[in-house]
């Protein structure tokens, strides 16, 4: 792989995982303030918490070379 393409997938990466960062907060935010998920405040929750992380991680680690 040449450099400018090496340079390309990390501007992805990092735009994908600050989406996901995004989405993931938004997705906890809601589930924290709503009451009528009932059994399902867990489930959106840890699903929220995965998404978050795997956001964070993309953003903080670098692509192989």
């Amino acid at each position: 792989m040449s450099e400018q393409d090496t340079f390309w997938i990390s501007v992805g990466e990092k735009f994908f995982g600050l989406i996901l960062l995004i989405i993931g907060a938004i997705l906890l935010y809601f589930t924290a303030t709503s009451i009528e998920l009932g059994g399902f405040i867990v489930f959106f929750g840890v699903l929220g918490v995965i998404i978050l992380v795997l956001g964070v991680a993309l953003l903080l680690f670098k692509p192989s070379e």
